[in-house]
């Protein structure tokens, strides 16, 4: 219990240390977004049927797939710190497990987890949520840990990096389309009754009156805890593919032989071969979810999300290799991010070509809009991912000194999902005038969308490789040492000096301005003007016929409202700094 207590205290003090600055503030960014999920949560447990139910298996899928997409998990204290104490493998976990419950999640978890006490049937079951509020936190946790800790084993092998990325990309899509089900499986607005009895849903019996819930709970936290502690045994070195196999690299110039290195790394590095399979899986998924409804339209799609999620999954291209960049910069007019560029499309390329040609034949279309898409987001794939990657590259670690959790690729999860959700952003606008063009025009589109990408490709990548050209001694220094070397110009990406209070309100109107303006203003507005009503999560849909377009008009006002807070407070913030 002691060694317990001391790492529970070790991780506070960490966290304490870490409120300041740029982490402070994605960490408050995301407690607030946390705690809107769970009061969404505990609204659901004021209604009849088995909401409540549903949305704690979305909690569940949540902490299981949430560490693959955000790097792995919190290792904020990592089992390899402790390995000379010759800590037994159980006392270990138990230990670590009481660490996790420090922080902001297992707290947004908690909070969430209290529609338990709104669900009581009876003053008694609400004492009962008590115990199982906490127990079925630690359910949540120690699925995660076992998911990444199994995820860890797995990516020792190319067959397991391309087997759990295929998995973790059914998982996430299935949690983005899990309305498509709820409906599907749950005869319209009913939810299937055995979400009751998944393990999410084991408090929720407790307290209405189940209580051997609560005693399967506990043998369940027992399994998974013997579970993780055999798994922390294997925990250990980095992952390794075979050398079997392999050819001599032959190359006429310093491009060749970029293009060459760089094939090689996506073939053989498992994080890029689970990042590639987790990318397809997921645009795959995701657009043909709604054929369970008899919905084909979305389908086609399947190939630009996942251009669109590869371009996110790489968005830190040059930080994953480490600091091999010194051979680049070592090594004048090898061409390096032309190099890198055109091996991404040579990689991504194919395989949406063909996911795209496939999956309109499978519906009739739409050709024109589909391969206008594909070859619009390949080429703003293509040059956005070198440019986002040097211009805020993220230090990662070296990929030979990789530990056991081979997700772990940098201690910046938060920037590292933070620039994943910007390549998306920018990727998708780089498609959208030749998907427009296409849309009004039919196949002139093909055109614009073959010009967009090469225009794309060419221009961001010039600006990519001036910027490597330029900055590459900083960009070098970074990846050694973590730290940006100090320059009298601030960063675009920096934030002014400014109180601590503005910056996380910044934060919260960057992360949170787009669901006002898009699926709960812009997206709803098309529902309503086409007559879909009471659909999924789109709040206009809901109201009387004179409040559905006052709602959505408010939403677009409040989004644009945010957008607007976040760019006026840096603004003032700049301003005042150069009056003084």
């Amino acid at each position: 219990m002691a060694v317990a207590i001391t790492m529970a205290r070790m991780k506070l003090a960490i966290l304490r240390h870490s409120l300041k600055g740029d982490k402070g503030t994605m960490m408050a960014s995301g407690g607030t977004l946390g705690l809107v999920l769970a009061a969404g949560t505990i609204y659901l447990a004021f209604l009849e049927g088995d909401w409540l139910a549903a949305a704690l298996a979305v909690w569940m899928l949540g902490w299981i797939i949430g560490p693959v997409f955000s790097g792995g998990g919190d290792e904020t204290l990592r089992p390899e710190f402790f390995s000379l104490m010759g800590l037994p493998p159980w006392r270990l976990a138990a230990a670590l497990l009481v660490s996790a419950f420090v922080g902001v999640a297992p707290v947004v978890g908690l909070i969430a987890l209290a529609g338990l006490v709104v669900a009581a049937t009876s003053p008694v079951n609400a004492l009962v949520a008590v115990p199982a509020m906490v127990l079925q936190l630690a359910v949540f946790v120690l699925l995660s840990k076992v998911a990444v800790a199994l995820l860890g084993i797995a990516l020792r092998s190319r067959a397991g990096a391309i087997g759990a990325g295929l998995l973790n990309g059914v998982v996430l899509a299935f949690l983005g389309q899990a309305w498509v089900f709820a409906v599907a499986f749950g005869q319209g607005a009913q939810i299937p009754e055995f979400v009751r009895y998944l393990p999410s849903g084991w408090g929720l019996l407790a307290v209405q009156g189940d209580y051997l819930a609560l005693a399967a709970m506990v043998v369940l936290i027992a399994l998974l805890l013997a579970t993780w502690a055999g798994l922390l045994t294997r925990r250990a070195g980095a992952n390794r593919p075979s050398t079997r196999g392999r050819r001599p690299m032959r190359a006429r110039n310093g491009r060749e032989a970029v293009v060459a290195k760089e094939l090689r790394t996506w073939s053989r590095d498992l994080v890029r071969n689970h990042q590639l399979t987790f990318a397809l899986a997921y645009g795959v998924f995701f657009a043909s979810a709604p054929l369970v409804l008899g919905w084909t339209d979305m389908l086609p799609w399947a190939a630009p999300i996942f251009i669109v999620m590869a371009a996110a999954m790489t968005s830190n291209l040059y930080g994953t290799d480490g600091t091999s960049l010194w051979l680049a910069l070592m090594t004048p007019g090898s061409s390096d991010v032309r190099g890198r560029q055109l091996a991404w499309l040579v990689t991504v390329g194919p395989v949406a070509v063909l996911v795209a040609v496939a999956c309109t034949l499978i519906t009739g279309g739409p050709w024109a809009v589909i391969l206008t898409a594909t070859a619009a987001l390949l080429g703003g794939g293509a040059g956005l991912v070198p440019l986002i990657s040097v211009y805020a590259l993220v230090p990662s670690t070296d990929p030979q000194k990789r530990g056991g959790n081979p997700l772990r690729t940098s201690e910046e999860d938060g920037a590292l999902t933070g620039l994943a959700y910007l390549a998306m952003v920018l990727v998708a606008l780089t498609g959208a005038p030749a998907i427009a063009v296409a849309t009004l025009y039919g196949w002139w589109g093909v055109a614009a969308g073959l010009a967009t990408g090469a225009l794309c490709y060419w221009g961001l990548g010039l600006l990519a490789d001036r910027r490597l050209t330029a900055r590459g001694p900083e960009l070098l220094h970074l990846m050694r040492t973590g730290r940006r070397p100090e320059s009298p110009k601030p960063s675009a990406f920096k934030l002014p000096d400014m109180p601590a209070s503005h910056r996380t309100i910044v934060m919260i109107c960057w992360v949170l301005g787009a669901i006002p303006l898009f699926p709960q203003g812009v997206v709803a507005a098309v529902m309503v003007s086409n007559g879909q009503l009471r659909h999924s999560w789109f709040l206009a849909t809901y109201m009387e016929p004179g409040l559905r377009w006052p709602v959505a008009l408010g939403f677009v006002l409040l989004g644009l409202t945010m957008y607007g807070t976040g760019l006026w407070l840096p603004h003032r913030a700049k301003k005042k700094a150069a009056a003084g």
